[in-house]
């Protein structure tokens, strides 16, 4: 299907839907410094020939949504979380499964204890929890802390960017092959799509928001835990920590994978989400 300019609490997002509208929704949330284009089409094709009606979606600043300028993002981590419910909205969809990976999994989680009615199962992919639990987690790796700490970009110069990004992506990548001309050539793609690429590093500012929440144990949905047990970001204890916070969550652990959704993993992570989808 072709992209969708939706308006969902009054802003205007991009969306696109793969598959038959009369199958189980599933809403995939990206993380944060991403647009829908990194749910790759190959992987959103997977689920949708296994039945599954999907809906990816640009955030605020990313892609062809709502662009804002750079340094003054105008929205807050609990906007984010009412996009999703407005691209259900827009969509006439009453509740849907949610798809997240990394931010994008705790905004899912957010979702679940503020409308839970809306929701009929989480993924959550490479996620940490989204408030605080009973235990201390590990920080990000040294290497990715390095990476963090020494690397620039300028924003102003496509080529840095992709550089920066493609590199950023080869240190989220764990122990999988690193496919650059593959990662090249979407951050290319995802750069001559954008409204305003340079309004991406908004994502590094964005307030959390201010409303309280229900604890983790709150969440009744059914959930499925994807984790890379090689993820820098947020080690795989950030998966277990989920896995004992959620009740009857069940965690799949990803031996050597990374951070996000590797195309190694794709079968492997379509036929969880799938199996996990099976009754709504």
């Amino acid at each position: 299907m072709a992209e969708r300019l939706i308006e969902a609490n009054g802003v205007e997002l991009c969306t696109e839907a793969f598959g038959d509208p009369r199958d189980p929704p599933i809403l995939l949330i990206m993380g944060i410094g991403a647009s829908m284009l990194w749910w790759e089409k190959g992987f959103c094709r997977m689920l949708a020939d296994g039945g599954r009606f999907l809906i990816r979606y640009d955030h605020r600043d990313t892609g062809r949504s709502i662009t804002y300028e750079p340094g003054r993002p105008g929205y807050t981590g609990d906007d984010l979380v009412a996009d999703a419910t407005g691209v259900l909205d827009a969509y006439e969809i009453p509740a849907a499964h949610l798809v997240g990976v990394s931010a994008g999994g705790a905004f899912a989680q957010l979702l679940a204890l503020d409308h839970p009615d809306r929701v009929l199962s989480l993924v959550l992919i490479s996620t940490s929890p989204a408030l605080p639990v009973g235990r201390g987690l590990p920080p990000p790796t040294e290497e990715f802390g390095r990476f963090v700490s020494t690397s620039t970009v300028d924003w102003s110069d496509s080529d840095s960017v992709i550089d920066y990004q493609v590199d950023y992506s080869r240190v989220l990548g764990g122990a999988r092959p690193f496919d650059e001309g593959a990662v090249r050539d979407l951050v290319r793609r995802d750069i001559e799509r954008a409204r305003d690429f340079a309004s991406l590093q908004n994502h590094d500012a964005i307030p959390d928001g201010d409303r309280r929440h229900q604890p983790l144990s709150s969440i009744a949905a059914p959930t499925l835990i994807i984790h890379g047990t090689a993820d820098p970001m947020f080690p795989v204890e950030h998966g277990e920590a989920l896995a004992e916070e959620i009740p009857s969550a069940r965690l799949l652990a990803l031996e050597g994978a990374g951070h996000g959704v590797n195309r190694a993993d794709w079968e492997t992570i379509a036929r969880a989400i799938l199996e996990h989808t099976a009754a709504d």
